[in-house]
Protein backbone atom coordinates (compact mmCIF):
# COMPACT_ATOMS: atom_id res chain seq x y z
CA UNK A 1 0.00 0.00 0.00
CA UNK A 2 1.26 3.47 -0.88
CA UNK A 3 0.72 5.89 2.01
CA UNK A 4 -0.31 9.41 0.99
CA UNK A 5 1.23 12.38 2.84
CA UNK A 6 -1.10 15.38 2.94
CA UNK A 7 0.00 18.74 4.34
CA UNK A 8 -2.56 20.62 6.43
CA UNK A 9 -0.83 23.88 5.50
CA UNK A 10 -1.42 23.53 1.75
CA UNK A 11 -4.03 25.81 0.14
CA UNK A 12 -6.00 22.81 -1.15
CA UNK A 13 -6.19 21.05 2.25
CA UNK A 14 -9.91 21.75 2.58
CA UNK A 15 -10.57 19.72 -0.57
CA UNK A 16 -8.05 17.05 0.41
CA UNK A 17 -9.60 16.52 3.84
CA UNK A 18 -13.02 15.97 2.26
CA UNK A 19 -11.45 13.18 0.22
CA UNK A 20 -9.77 11.75 3.33
CA UNK A 21 -13.08 11.84 5.19
CA UNK A 22 -14.64 9.78 2.41
CA UNK A 23 -11.74 7.33 2.69
CA UNK A 24 -12.44 6.97 6.43
CA UNK A 25 -16.09 6.19 5.67
CA UNK A 26 -14.86 3.50 3.23
CA UNK A 27 -12.94 1.88 6.07
CA UNK A 28 -9.45 3.27 5.47
CA UNK A 29 -6.99 4.30 8.21
CA UNK A 30 -5.74 7.91 8.23
CA UNK A 31 -3.19 9.32 10.69
CA UNK A 32 -3.90 12.83 11.95
CA UNK A 33 -2.24 15.34 14.30
CA UNK A 34 -3.64 16.30 17.67
CA UNK A 35 -2.30 18.65 20.33
CA UNK A 36 -0.99 15.58 22.21
CA UNK A 37 0.48 13.09 19.70
CA UNK A 38 -0.41 11.87 16.22
CA UNK A 39 -3.36 9.47 16.11
CA UNK A 40 -4.08 6.49 13.87
CA UNK A 41 -7.71 7.06 12.92
CA UNK A 42 -10.48 4.91 11.51
CA UNK A 43 -14.28 4.96 11.65
CA UNK A 44 -14.87 4.14 15.31
CA UNK A 45 -18.34 2.74 14.56
CA UNK A 46 -17.06 0.26 11.96
CA UNK A 47 -15.57 -2.85 13.57
CA UNK A 48 -13.82 -3.97 10.38
CA UNK A 49 -12.16 -0.56 9.97
CA UNK A 50 -11.04 -0.61 13.61
CA UNK A 51 -9.44 -4.03 13.05
CA UNK A 52 -7.16 -2.35 10.50
CA UNK A 53 -5.80 -0.12 13.27
CA UNK A 54 -4.83 -3.14 15.37
CA UNK A 55 -3.23 -4.75 12.30
CA UNK A 56 -1.25 -1.64 11.36
CA UNK A 57 0.07 -1.17 14.91
CA UNK A 58 0.52 -4.82 15.83
CA UNK A 59 -1.58 -3.90 18.89
CA UNK A 60 -3.23 -6.51 21.15
CA UNK A 61 -6.97 -6.55 20.45
CA UNK A 62 -7.88 -6.45 24.15
CA UNK A 63 -6.36 -2.97 24.51
CA UNK A 64 -9.22 -0.45 24.07
CA UNK A 65 -9.13 2.59 21.78
CA UNK A 66 -10.21 6.20 22.30
CA UNK A 67 -13.01 7.73 20.23
CA UNK A 68 -12.17 11.24 19.01
CA UNK A 69 -15.26 13.41 18.59
CA UNK A 70 -16.04 16.89 17.31
CA UNK A 71 -17.67 17.99 20.57
CA UNK A 72 -20.18 17.16 23.29
CA UNK A 73 -23.03 16.62 20.81
CA UNK A 74 -21.14 13.83 19.06
CA UNK A 75 -20.03 12.40 22.41
CA UNK A 76 -23.69 12.03 23.30
CA UNK A 77 -24.14 9.67 20.33
CA UNK A 78 -21.45 7.22 21.51
CA UNK A 79 -22.11 7.41 25.26
CA UNK A 80 -25.13 5.84 26.94
CA UNK A 81 -25.10 8.63 29.51
CA UNK A 82 -23.03 11.65 30.57
CA UNK A 83 -23.13 12.76 34.20
CA UNK A 84 -23.24 16.41 35.31
CA UNK A 85 -19.60 16.14 36.50
CA UNK A 86 -18.48 14.65 33.18
CA UNK A 87 -20.31 17.39 31.29
CA UNK A 88 -18.67 20.04 33.48
CA UNK A 89 -15.22 18.59 32.72
CA UNK A 90 -15.99 18.50 28.99
CA UNK A 91 -17.00 22.16 29.08
CA UNK A 92 -13.80 23.04 30.95
CA UNK A 93 -11.19 20.96 29.10
CA UNK A 94 -12.62 20.29 25.60
CA UNK A 95 -11.31 20.68 23.00
CA UNK A 96 -8.19 19.47 24.77
CA UNK A 97 -6.13 16.63 26.24
CA UNK A 98 -8.75 14.98 28.47
CA UNK A 99 -10.31 11.56 27.76
CA UNK A 100 -13.36 10.44 29.73
CA UNK A 101 -14.25 6.76 30.07
CA UNK A 102 -18.02 6.64 29.55
CA UNK A 103 -20.68 3.90 29.33
CA UNK A 104 -20.82 3.16 25.61
CA UNK A 105 -23.89 3.28 23.42
CA UNK A 106 -25.00 0.37 21.22
CA UNK A 107 -23.38 2.11 18.23
CA UNK A 108 -19.86 1.43 19.52
CA UNK A 109 -18.56 -1.97 18.38
CA UNK A 110 -16.62 -4.32 20.62
CA UNK A 111 -13.55 -3.87 18.40
CA UNK A 112 -13.32 -0.24 19.55
CA UNK A 113 -13.94 -0.87 23.26
CA UNK A 114 -12.05 -4.21 23.36
CA UNK A 115 -15.24 -5.85 24.57
CA UNK A 116 -15.75 -3.49 27.50
CA UNK A 117 -19.09 -1.79 28.20
CA UNK A 118 -17.26 1.56 28.41
CA UNK A 119 -15.34 3.63 25.89
CA UNK A 120 -12.82 6.46 26.16
CA UNK A 121 -13.99 9.68 24.47
CA UNK A 122 -12.15 12.95 23.84
CA UNK A 123 -12.41 16.06 21.68
CA UNK A 124 -8.99 16.98 20.21
CA UNK A 125 -7.98 20.63 19.88
CA UNK A 126 -5.92 20.44 16.67
CA UNK A 127 -7.76 22.03 13.71
CA UNK A 128 -6.67 19.26 11.31
CA UNK A 129 -8.10 16.61 13.65
CA UNK A 130 -11.36 18.53 13.88
CA UNK A 131 -11.46 18.92 10.09
CA UNK A 132 -11.03 15.18 9.53
CA UNK A 133 -13.71 14.26 12.09
CA UNK A 134 -16.17 16.66 10.45
CA UNK A 135 -15.29 15.44 6.95
CA UNK A 136 -15.74 11.80 7.98
CA UNK A 137 -18.95 12.49 9.87
CA UNK A 138 -17.89 9.77 12.28
CA UNK A 139 -16.11 9.58 15.63
CA UNK A 140 -12.56 8.41 14.95
CA UNK A 141 -11.11 5.52 16.91
CA UNK A 142 -7.47 6.46 17.27
CA UNK A 143 -4.54 5.23 19.35
CA UNK A 144 -1.12 6.81 18.88
CA UNK A 145 0.27 6.33 15.37
CA UNK A 146 3.25 4.08 16.16
CA UNK A 147 4.01 0.39 16.16
CA UNK A 148 2.76 -1.15 19.39
CA UNK A 149 5.13 -0.59 22.30
CA UNK A 150 7.24 2.05 20.53
CA UNK A 151 7.44 5.79 21.32
CA UNK A 152 4.41 7.81 20.22
CA UNK A 153 5.11 10.10 17.23
CA UNK A 154 4.79 13.87 17.56
CA UNK A 155 5.57 14.63 13.90
CA UNK A 156 4.31 13.30 10.57
CA UNK A 157 7.86 12.11 9.87
CA UNK A 158 7.67 9.92 12.97
CA UNK A 159 4.38 8.46 11.77
CA UNK A 160 5.79 7.67 8.35
CA UNK A 161 8.74 5.91 9.97
CA UNK A 162 6.42 3.28 11.48
CA UNK A 163 3.33 3.43 9.26
CA UNK A 164 4.50 4.02 5.68
CA UNK A 165 2.96 1.29 3.57
CA UNK A 166 0.63 0.20 6.38
CA UNK A 167 -2.10 2.87 6.21
CA UNK A 168 -3.94 4.95 3.61
CA UNK A 169 -2.69 8.45 4.48
CA UNK A 170 -0.95 10.76 6.96
CA UNK A 171 -1.98 14.37 7.56
CA UNK A 172 1.07 16.53 8.32
CA UNK A 173 -0.06 19.18 10.78
CA UNK A 174 3.38 20.01 12.13
CA UNK A 175 4.84 19.13 15.55
CA UNK A 176 2.36 18.36 18.32
CA UNK A 177 2.09 21.13 20.90
CA UNK A 178 2.00 19.01 24.09
CA UNK A 179 3.83 15.82 23.14
CA UNK A 180 2.19 13.41 25.64
CA UNK A 181 -1.05 11.47 25.23
CA UNK A 182 -4.21 12.71 26.91
CA UNK A 183 -5.14 12.26 30.55
CA UNK A 184 -7.63 9.38 30.84
CA UNK A 185 -10.19 9.45 33.67
CA UNK A 186 -13.46 8.00 34.89
CA UNK A 187 -15.99 9.81 37.08
CA UNK A 188 -18.02 6.96 38.58
CA UNK A 189 -19.89 8.03 41.68
CA UNK A 190 -18.72 11.63 41.39
CA UNK A 191 -15.14 10.61 42.17
CA UNK A 192 -12.43 11.16 39.54
CA UNK A 193 -9.97 8.31 38.95
CA UNK A 194 -6.99 8.88 36.66
CA UNK A 195 -6.19 5.83 34.55
CA UNK A 196 -3.41 7.56 32.61
CA UNK A 197 -1.79 10.86 33.66
CA UNK A 198 -1.36 13.55 31.04
CA UNK A 199 -1.43 17.31 30.46
CA UNK A 200 -4.62 17.75 32.49
CA UNK A 201 -3.14 17.23 35.94
CA UNK A 202 -4.32 15.69 39.18
CA UNK A 203 -4.21 19.13 40.77
CA UNK A 204 -6.46 20.62 38.09
CA UNK A 205 -8.99 17.79 38.35
CA UNK A 206 -9.18 18.13 42.13
CA UNK A 207 -10.69 21.57 41.60
CA UNK A 208 -13.82 19.80 40.33
CA UNK A 209 -14.14 16.70 42.53
CA UNK A 210 -12.09 14.33 44.71
CA UNK A 211 -9.47 12.74 42.44
CA UNK A 212 -6.80 10.06 42.70
CA UNK A 213 -4.49 7.93 40.56
CA UNK A 214 -5.83 4.44 39.93
CA UNK A 215 -3.59 1.67 41.27
CA UNK A 216 -5.59 -1.55 41.12
CA UNK A 217 -5.81 -1.58 37.32
CA UNK A 218 -1.99 -1.50 37.01
CA UNK A 219 -1.66 -5.10 38.16
CA UNK A 220 -2.12 -6.56 34.71
CA UNK A 221 -4.27 -9.24 36.35
CA UNK A 222 -7.38 -8.04 34.53
CA UNK A 223 -8.18 -6.51 31.15
CA UNK A 224 -7.26 -2.83 30.86
CA UNK A 225 -10.01 -0.27 31.42
CA UNK A 226 -8.33 2.36 29.26
CA UNK A 227 -5.38 2.80 26.86
CA UNK A 228 -1.89 2.63 28.32
CA UNK A 229 -2.64 0.41 31.29
CA UNK A 230 -1.60 -3.16 30.56
CA UNK A 231 1.20 -3.38 28.05
CA UNK A 232 4.68 -1.94 27.96
CA UNK A 233 4.78 1.30 26.00
CA UNK A 234 7.12 3.88 24.54
CA UNK A 235 10.22 1.67 24.49
CA UNK A 236 13.18 2.89 22.40
CA UNK A 237 15.34 0.34 20.58
CA UNK A 238 18.04 0.27 23.28
CA UNK A 239 17.44 -0.50 26.99
CA UNK A 240 16.72 2.61 29.02
CA UNK A 241 17.67 3.28 32.65
CA UNK A 242 16.27 6.41 34.30
CA UNK A 243 17.94 8.13 37.27
CA UNK A 244 15.89 10.25 39.66
CA UNK A 245 16.47 11.84 43.04
CA UNK A 246 18.62 14.73 44.22
CA UNK A 247 19.62 16.73 41.11
CA UNK A 248 23.32 17.00 41.98
CA UNK A 249 23.66 13.30 42.78
CA UNK A 250 21.84 12.30 39.60
CA UNK A 251 24.06 14.59 37.55
CA UNK A 252 27.24 13.20 39.14
CA UNK A 253 26.12 9.62 38.52
CA UNK A 254 25.44 10.37 34.86
CA UNK A 255 28.85 12.08 34.50
CA UNK A 256 30.53 8.99 35.97
CA UNK A 257 28.70 6.71 33.53
CA UNK A 258 29.68 8.99 30.64
CA UNK A 259 33.35 8.63 31.55
CA UNK A 260 33.14 4.86 32.04
CA UNK A 261 30.99 4.02 29.02
CA UNK A 262 31.96 6.63 26.43
CA UNK A 263 30.96 5.49 22.97
CA UNK A 264 28.61 2.77 24.23
CA UNK A 265 25.92 4.71 26.10
CA UNK A 266 23.57 7.41 24.87
CA UNK A 267 22.36 10.15 27.21
CA UNK A 268 18.86 11.62 27.50
CA UNK A 269 19.35 14.53 29.87
CA UNK A 270 18.56 18.10 30.92
CA UNK A 271 20.40 21.09 29.53
CA UNK A 272 22.17 21.53 32.84
CA UNK A 273 23.57 17.99 32.84
CA UNK A 274 24.39 18.13 29.12
CA UNK A 275 26.57 21.20 29.71
CA UNK A 276 28.89 19.11 31.91
CA UNK A 277 29.10 16.02 29.67
CA UNK A 278 32.14 15.43 27.44
CA UNK A 279 31.76 16.49 23.81
CA UNK A 280 30.99 13.93 21.14
CA UNK A 281 28.67 11.64 23.13
CA UNK A 282 25.38 10.40 21.63
CA UNK A 283 23.18 12.94 23.36
CA UNK A 284 19.61 14.26 23.36
CA UNK A 285 18.91 17.37 25.44
CA UNK A 286 15.24 17.31 26.35
CA UNK A 287 14.76 20.56 28.27
CA UNK A 288 15.75 22.74 31.19
CA UNK A 289 15.64 20.92 34.51
CA UNK A 290 12.18 21.30 36.01
CA UNK A 291 10.60 22.74 32.83
CA UNK A 292 7.91 20.09 32.54
CA UNK A 293 6.20 21.58 29.50
CA UNK A 294 9.39 21.54 27.45
CA UNK A 295 10.27 18.05 28.69
CA UNK A 296 6.81 16.73 27.79
CA UNK A 297 7.00 18.34 24.35
CA UNK A 298 10.34 16.67 23.56
CA UNK A 299 10.00 13.37 25.43
CA UNK A 300 9.00 11.06 22.57
CA UNK A 301 11.24 12.90 20.12
CA UNK A 302 14.14 12.06 22.43
CA UNK A 303 13.26 8.39 22.70
CA UNK A 304 12.95 8.15 18.92
CA UNK A 305 16.31 9.94 18.52
CA UNK A 306 18.15 6.86 19.76
CA UNK A 307 16.45 4.66 17.18
CA UNK A 308 18.25 6.72 14.54
CA UNK A 309 21.46 6.93 16.63
CA UNK A 310 21.94 3.38 17.96
CA UNK A 311 23.69 2.79 21.29
CA UNK A 312 24.03 -0.18 23.63
CA UNK A 313 22.11 1.51 26.42
CA UNK A 314 20.37 4.83 27.11
CA UNK A 315 20.91 6.70 30.37
CA UNK A 316 17.98 8.99 31.16
CA UNK A 317 17.61 11.83 33.64
CA UNK A 318 14.18 11.87 35.26
CA UNK A 319 12.23 14.68 36.87
CA UNK A 320 9.88 15.29 39.79
CA UNK A 321 6.20 14.32 39.65
CA UNK A 322 4.55 17.69 40.30
CA UNK A 323 1.87 18.62 37.78
CA UNK A 324 2.56 17.16 34.33
CA UNK A 325 5.79 15.71 35.74
CA UNK A 326 3.65 12.77 36.86
CA UNK A 327 2.75 12.02 33.23
CA UNK A 328 6.37 12.41 32.12
CA UNK A 329 7.62 9.93 34.71
CA UNK A 330 4.74 7.56 33.90
CA UNK A 331 5.97 7.39 30.29
CA UNK A 332 9.65 7.10 31.26
CA UNK A 333 8.85 4.35 33.76
CA UNK A 334 7.09 2.33 31.07
CA UNK A 335 9.74 3.10 28.45
CA UNK A 336 12.46 1.82 30.78
CA UNK A 337 10.59 -1.36 31.62
CA UNK A 338 10.25 0.00 35.20
CA UNK A 339 14.03 0.36 35.61
CA UNK A 340 14.17 3.53 37.72
CA UNK A 341 17.16 4.20 39.98
CA UNK A 342 16.80 6.62 42.89
CA UNK A 343 20.24 8.14 43.22
CA UNK A 344 19.68 9.38 46.76
CA UNK A 345 19.79 5.76 47.88
CA UNK A 346 21.56 4.18 44.92
CA UNK A 347 18.87 1.51 44.80
CA UNK A 348 17.14 0.15 41.75
CA UNK A 349 13.41 0.68 42.03
CA UNK A 350 10.59 -1.17 40.34
CA UNK A 351 7.62 0.90 41.48
CA UNK A 352 5.46 -1.67 43.24
CA UNK A 353 4.88 -5.30 42.42
CA UNK A 354 1.43 -4.42 41.11
CA UNK A 355 2.82 -1.95 38.59
CA UNK A 356 5.73 -4.17 37.64
CA UNK A 357 3.40 -6.98 36.61
CA UNK A 358 1.76 -4.60 34.14
CA UNK A 359 4.56 -5.10 31.64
Amino acid sequence: METRLVSASEPDFEGQVISLGAAVRRGEVVSFPTETVYGLGADGLNGDAVKKIYQAKGRPSDNPLILHVSGIAQAETVARSISPLERKLMNQFWPGPLTLVLPKSEQVPDETSAGLDTVGVRCPAHPAAQALIRAAGRPLAAPSANLSGKPSPTTAEGVMHDMKGRIFAVIDGGPCRIGLESTVISCAGGHIVIYRPGAVTLEELREFAPAEIDRAVLTGSSRPKAPGMKYRHYAPSAPLTVYVGHAEEVENKILTLAQEKAGKYGFFVSRETAARLPEGLPLFVWGRRGDHREMAHRLFEGLLYFNAHPVEQIIGEGTDTAGIGMAIMNRLTKASGYHIIIEETGSSVHPGEEERRES
